[in-house]
């Protein structure tokens, strides 16, 4: 299931859930808030318990692949 998409004319080329103008970040964000994603879903209705592990799947992957300065 390949739900996260790119267009340059949309959030300025952000990754978003297909279908929609919600960013991956923005997911991450809500999740790192505190929300639980079953109040993202309530809020947001097409983001299932399989998109949301989409997500996590596409954050982990980039991660590994990221370089990263160690913080001082």
């Amino acid at each position: 299931m390949n739900v996260i998409t790119y267009n340059p004319n949309v959030l300025g080329g952000k990754p978003i859930i297909k279908g929609t103008r919600i960013s991956v970040d923005f997911i991450l964000e809500l999740l790192a808030s505190g929300m639980t994603p079953e109040e993202i879903h309530g809020e947001y209705p097409k983001l299932t318990r399989k998109v949301l592990q989409e997500v996590f799947n596409f954050a982990a992957q980039n991660i590994k692949r990221a370089d990263f300065i160690p913080a001082k």
